[in-house]
């Protein structure tokens, strides 16, 4: 992309790649499974010209942040990633303003979050995308109640066993698994099951969905496979271990939530009761709105951009010290 700088910093013990644009106050980026900084290519450029300096970091073990052994789900935590993330603002965010403005979606979303949770100090407001806050229950684990409510070939059960999963990946070939997810817009939840995970059907791109979007991604991931990715969901479990001082808490930052009301997300069990009739603002305080698109689906940010890109910055701008230009 013209324009974006690419730079790789040392941090947190990793190597993490960094797509960078514009000056200004920084937006931070966070992108979720199954993706990279790419993802946020519309978001990078609007707001760079919009007076923001806008980040958009890979993740530990996806495309080219490297350090991280993909033998180890435990080192794939939200605790280690949330690590990566404050080390990047100490990094990179001036000295005397160590607060930023953060967008997550997906797994970027449960990032930030976390993020929110054990640094607030660190971030002036977020928009977070397609994944509600949840509460750490403490009486059950992520992955029994989740067996519980969607059975064994339940796309995130599916990935827990290390290596059989990417086995069956491997036969499919990268391009296709991934248009696949990409492309997947039942309001459903997402099953795969155990020798044919996906059908056999031709599989057409969506107008905001280019083959050479897929090729990027294609690239990325025939580079690094899809363990190091896969790992954030085996982690789920010791991710509860290790938060039990969180339980209860609160997220005390000023949030936007944005989602689609084709997303399988918004769709899950209780999702739209706990979004819609106050658990969601019991949990987030500060929530100041809800935004649901209607007929978007999951990759909302790609799909929908000029409309995301408007709802971020009209409640960035508030955060912002910066004049930025107008829409």
């Amino acid at each position: 992309m013209v324009g974006v700088e690419h730079k790789t910093l040392s941090l947190n013990g990793i190597s993490m790649h960094v797509a960078e644009m514009g000056h200004g106050p920084i937006i931070l980026f966070l992108h979720g499974f199954p993706q990279c900084w790419y993802t946020w290519r519309h978001q990078i450029t609007f707001f760079a010209t919009h007076g923001y300096r806008a980040l958009a970091p890979d993740l530990r073990g996806y495309a080219d942040t490297t350090g991280v052994p993909p033998s180890d789900p435990a080192k794939f935590t939200t605790l280690h990633v949330v690590g990566d993330i404050v080390a990047l603002i100490d990094a990179l965010a001036p000295p005397n303003d160590q607060k930023v403005l953060v967008v997550g979606h997906d797994w970027g979303a449960l990032v930030a979050w976390a993020l929110c949770l054990y640094r607030p100090d660190k971030v002036k407001a977020l928009v977070n995308m397609s994944v509600v806050f949840t509460r750490r229950n403490p009486s059950r684990k992520p992955l029994e109640m989740l067996r519980a409510v969607y059975g064994d070939d339940y796309y995130i059960c599916r990935f827990q066993e290390p290596g059989a999963i990417e086995h069956e990946f491997a036969q499919i070939g990268t391009k296709t698994v991934l248009k696949h997810f990409l492309t997947y817009r039942t309001p459903g939840p997402l099953n795969i099951p155990k020798g044919k995970p996906f059908p056999d059907t031709p599989i057409s791109l969506p107008p905001w969905l280019s083959e050479e979007d897929v090729d990027y991604y294609t690239s990325k991931y025939n580079l690094t496979g899809f363990t190091a990715a896969l790992n954030y969901y085996r982690a789920l479990d010791i991710n509860w271990e290790l938060t039990a001082a969180w339980t209860g808490a609160q997220i005390t930052v000023p949030v936007k939530f944005i989602v689609g009301d084709v997303d399988l997300t918004y769709n899950a069990p209780g999702c739209k009761e706990y979004i819609h009739k106050g658990g969601f603002k019991r949990d987030v305080p500060l929530l100041k709105e809800v935004v649901v698109m209607e007929g978007v689906g999951h990759f909302i940010h790609e799909e929908k951009p000029d409309d995301v890109n408007a709802h971020i910055h009209s409640f960035f701008k508030q955060f912002s010290s910066s004049h930025c230009s107008a829409l």
